[in-house]
C-alpha cells in the first residue's frame, strides 16, 4: 500500500478525531488533506473511537506512516455505545457492536437495570478508560433481543449516529403547517396545474420529488422538445434557522434501509405537503428547457409554479408502455401516451449528447434485497434498469446541469457536486490491471472520461466485462459536495449540482434557496456555526459554504455506511441457514489477506481467507490484481471462477467466510435446489443449521473441544487474531 508523502514534521502537535480499528490500533483523522496518524494499541487503551484528542508525532512506523502519542483528550464522545450484554467470570460487561471500540465496558450490577444476558443495549459511560483500567458504564436503554425484527436498523442508526428522532420543536413546527395550499402560497407563481406533468418512480416510493412533461417544438428552426422538470418547493416551507431546517441540516439526507426510511424531513412534509402526489396542487420550482435534436439544452429558465401531478406512474408501467404503445399499460393511460413518447424521444437525444461528451457508463450489477413482513430476506435479485429509469435519470441530469450553469453565471456561491478522475496511483493500478487481462488501451497522464468510456465500450462483450468495468469504477474518486467547482468527471460536465431531490438531500435545498434569491435579484447568505465552536462563532460566507459541503458529504457517507451495515447484517442472517452448502462464484476483489467472492445464485459476497488457499505462501500482485502461489504458481485474480463452501457466518462482524473447494471435494456434493431455489448444493452430513446466536456459540465451543474443521457460525468474541477484515470500497460516479 502506498501512503501519502509525509506532511507532518516530527514533534508537531495536531488535533483530530480518533478512529479505532477492530485489530486494536487506531488513527487520528484530522479532516485536512493530510495523512492519518497511526495510534498504537497502547495509545488506544486510554481513548475510545470518536474521542477528540491532541497528539504529537513521534516517529514513522515501519510502513512509513506518521505515528502519534496522545497528549490531551480534548473531548470525550457523548453518544451512547451500542452492544450486547454478557455475563462472564462473574462480571457484567457490554461488548460494543462497533468493533472500532477496542474495549469491553464494565457494568456494575446496580447499573444493569432490567436488561437480560444477550440483549442489545445502549450504554452511557460513567468512568472513562485509562492505560490500566477499562471503561465503566450504565445501561441507558434496552433495545431488545438480537433476533427481533428490525433490530439491525435500530443498531445501525445508533452505531453510525444517524439522527432518527425529530426534536419536539421540529415536530411542533411541522404540525402547525397547513395540510393544503393557501391562497397566499399561490401568489407570484405560474399556474401549471393544467399541464399533464407526471411522476415516475419505483413501486414502493412514498415521497415524490419530481414530475416531468415533454412536448415537441421548434428549436433554432429544427426539431426539438420543450422539457419541464418540476421539483417540490421544499424551501417554501423549510426556512433558514428554524427547527425544521436545523434538523434537516443535521441529517443532510434521508437514509434508506430495506423496509424502512429515516427521512430528512418529517412525514407531513416528505410524504404530504411537499410530495408531488397525484391530483393534488403542489408548490414547485420548475426548470423549463428547450432541447435540440442533438440533445443540447439550447435555453432554460427557472420559475416558481403551482402544479398538479396528473398521474403517479411506475418505472415498470412506463417501460412496458414504451415497449408496446398498444398494450394494456398504454390503454390504461391512453391520454398520457403521446407525452411519454415525447419524453422517450428527448431522452434518446440527451443520451446521444451523453455519448458525444464521453460520459462513463459501466456495466455493473446492483442488487435489491426483498424482505418478508418480519424483515428477513426472502431473496436477493439484480436491480433492473429499464428505459424508464434512464429516461428520468437523463431528465434530472439536464435540470441539475442547468441549475449549476445558472448559479455559475451569477457567480454566486453554492454547493456543486464534484467528482474527480483517477489519481496518478489509481491510474497506474488500472493500467497495470488492464494489461494483465489483455486489454490494449492507453490512458493519458490526465485521463478524460471519454478514455474510460472507450475502454468500457471496447470490453462490454467480454465474459469478464463486469469485472473490468468494476475496476474502471474503482479507479475514480468519490463524489463530494463543495463550493469549489472542478467539474464532474463521470458525467463529463464542466459544472454540476444537485437540484432535483430537496425532500431527501439538504444540498438540493440550498441550491433552491440560491436560485430563488437570484430570481429576485438578491444574494443568499448561508449562516452556519463553525464546527467545534458552535453558536459562539459564525463562519464567514466562504467558510460557511466549505463547512456545509464537508458536513453534507460526511453525512452522505454516514448514510451509505449505515445502509451497507444493515444489508450486510441481513445477508449474514440469510446465509446462516446455508452453512456447509457449496456454490459457484466469481472473484470480485483481491487483497493481501484473501479473495472476495460473489456467489452467482445469491448475489452475496464473502471472503476466502488466504489460509484457505492451500499450504503455500501466496503473494499479492498489485499490477495483475491477483494472488500467486510461490511454489506452484497457481493464480487467483479478479474474474476467476471458483466453487466455495459457506464455512462461517459472523453476524456481529458482518462477515461471511468461504472455504475454497477443489474438484475432488466437490465430487461428493449432492444437488438440493429447492423449488424456486438458488441452484445450491449441500455437502453430505451438513443438514443441521443454526437458528440463533446462542446455538452458534454452543457449536463453536463443541468445535473447539473436538478440534475438527466443521462449518460454524463465528461469534463476535471468537475473532482470529490479526485477521484482516476490511472490504475494498466502491465509489459511485453520481
Amino acid at each position: 500500500m502506498q501512503y501519502p508523502s509525509q506532511k507532518f514534521s516530527l514533534m508537531s502537535e495536531i488535533e483530530g478525531t480518533v478512529q479505532g480499528h477492530r485489530d486494536g490500533h487506531g488513527f487520528l483523522i484530522t479532516g485536512m488533506d493530510e495523512p492519518d496518524i497511526y495510534l498504537s494499541p497502547q495509545e488506544m487503551r486510554a481513548v475510545l473511537h470518536r474521542d477528540r484528542v491532541r497528539v504529537r508525532v513521534i516517529r514513522q512506523d515501519r510502513k512509513g506512516r506518521p505515528e502519534g502519542r496522545i497528549l490531551e483528550i480534548i473531548e470525550r464522545r457523548k453518544t451512547p455505545i451500542i452492544g450486547r450484554l454478557l455475563h462472564e467470570g462473574g462480571q457484567w460487561i457490554v461488548a460494543p457492536e462497533d468493533r472500532r471500540f477496542g474495549q469491553d465496558i464494565l457494568i456494575p450490577r446496580h447499573n444493569v437495570a432490567d436488561a437480560q444476558v444477550g440483549q442489545v443495549v445502549a450504554v452511557e459511560l460513567t468512568e472513562v478508560a485509562s492505560l490500566h483500567t477499562q471503561p465503566v458504564g450504565r445501561i441507558a436503554e434496552v433495545l431488545g433481543d438480537i433476533d427481533d425484527p428490525g433490530m439491525e436498523i435500530e443498531i445501525a442508526v445508533r452505531k453510525f449516529e444517524v439522527p432518527h428522532r425529530f426534536s419536539p420543536e421540529t415536530l411542533a413546527q411541522a404540525g402547525k403547517l397547513p395540510s393544503r395550499l393557501r391562497a397566499v402560497d399561490r401568489q407570484q407563481r405560474i399556474d401549471l396545474t393544467d399541464v399533464p406533468l407526471v411522476t415516475i418512480d419505483g413501486e414502493d416510493a412514498r415521497d415524490f420529488d419530481d414530475a416531468v412533461y415533454c412536448e415537441p417544438c421548434r428549436v433554432d428552426r429544427g426539431k426539438g422538445w420543450r422539457l419541464l422538470v418540476a421539483i417540490a418547493d421544499v424551501s417554501h416551507y423549510v426556512k433558514p434557522g428554524q427547527p425544521l431546517d436545523n434538523d434537516a441540516f443535521e441529517r443532510s439526507t434521508s437514509v434508506y434501509f430495506p423496509r424502512r426510511v429515516i427521512p430528512m424531513l418529517p412525514e407531513k412534509l416528505s410524504n404530504g405537503l411537499c410530495s408531488l402526489n397525484p391530483d393534488e396542487d403542489r408548490l414547485s420550482m420548475v426548470c423549463d428547457m428547450l432541447v435540440t435534436a442533438q440533445g443540447d439544452v439550447q435555453a432554460y429558465q427557472f420559475y416558481p409554479a403551482v402544479i398538479c401531478s396528473h398521474a403517479r406512474l411506475t418505472y415498470t408501467t412506463v417501460a412496458a408502455l414504451l415497449a408496446n404503445t398498444r398494450g394494456p399499460e398504454a390503454q390504461m393511460h391512453a391520454d398520457l401516451v403521446p407525452q411519454l413518447i415525447h419524453l422517450h424521444e428527448v431522452y434518446r437525444a440527451l443520451l446521444k449528447a451523453r455519448g458525444v461528451r464521453g460520459a462513463v457508463d459501466f456495466e455493473t450489477t446492483e442488487t435489491q434485497i426483498v424482505c418478508d413482513d418480519n424483515g428477513r430476506i426472502e431473496k436477493i435479485v439484480p436491480r433492473v434498469r429499464t428505459e424508464a429509469h434512464r429516461l428520468i435519470e437523463e431528465a434530472m441530469l439536464a435540470a441539475n446541469v442547468c441549475a449549476a450553469d445558472f448559479i455559475e453565471r451569477a457567480k454566486h456561491p453554492a454547493l456543486f457536486r464534484v467528482h474527480e478522475g483517477p489519481t496518478p496511483e489509481k491510474r497506474q493500478t488500472l493500467i497495470n490491471y488492464l494489461r494483465s487481462v489483455g486489454v490494449t488501451a492507453e490512458l493519458s497522464e490526465d485521463p478524460k472520461p471519454a478514455e474510460l468510456q472507450a475502454i468500457a465500450l471496447q470490453t462490454r462483450d467480454r465474459p469478464d466485462a463486469v469485472q473490468i468495468h468494476t475496476m474502471l469504477l474503482r479507479s475514480m474518486q468519490q463524489a463530494i459536495y463543495t463550493p469549489h467547482n472542478s467539474g464532474h468527471f463521470g458525467l463529463a460536465y464542466a459544472a454540476y449540482t444537485h437540484f432535483t431531490s430537496p425532500i431527501r438531500r439538504y444540498p438540493d435545498l440550498l441550491v433552491h434557496r440560491v436560485i430563488k434569491a437570484l430570481l429576485q435579484a438578491k444574494r443568499y447568505k448561508l449562516e452556519i456555526p463553525l464546527p467545534q465552536v458552535g453558536a459562539t462563532a459564525t463562519a464567514t460566507p466562504a467558510e460557511a459554504w466549505d463547512v456545509a459541503g464537508a458536513h453534507c458529504s460526511a453525512n452522505e457517507r454516514r448514510a451509505d455506511e449505515a445502509s451497507r451495515d444493515v444489508e450486510a447484517w441481513l445477508k449474514c442472517k440469510f446465509m446462516r441457514d446455508r452453512l456447509g452448502e457449496v456454490y459457484a462464484g466469481t472473484v470480485s476483489a483481491v487483497t493481501s489477506f484473501g479473495l472476495f467472492v460473489q456467489l452467482d445464485a445469491l448475489f452475496v459476497e464473502g471472503l476466502i481467507h488466504i489460509t484457505e488457499l492451500g499450504g503455500e505462501y501466496f503473494r499479492l500482485d498489485d499490477a495483475r490484481q491477483e494472488l500467486r502461489g510461490e511454489r506452484t504458481g497457481v493464480r487467483y485474480g479478479i474474474g476467476a471462477r471458483v466453487r466455495v463452501q459457506v464455512s462461517r457466518v459472523d453476524l456481529d462482524g458482518r462477515r461471511i467466510d468461504f472455504r475454497l473447494m477443489t474438484e475432488s471435494q466437490s465430487v461428493g456434493a449432492a444437488s438440493s435446489a429447492p423449488s424456486g431455489g438458488f441452484g445450491r448444493e449441500r455437502l453430505a452430513g451438513s443438514e443441521a443449521t443454526l437458528a440463533s446466536i446462542k446455538e452458534a456459540d454452543r457449536a463453536l465451543r463443541q468445535v473447539a473441544r473436538d478440534k475438527k474443521k466443521k462449518p460454524t457460525v463465528r461469534h463476535a468474541r471468537d475473532e482470529g487474531a490479526g485477521r484482516e477484515k476490511a472490504r475494498p470500497g466502491r465509489k459511485g460516479a453520481r
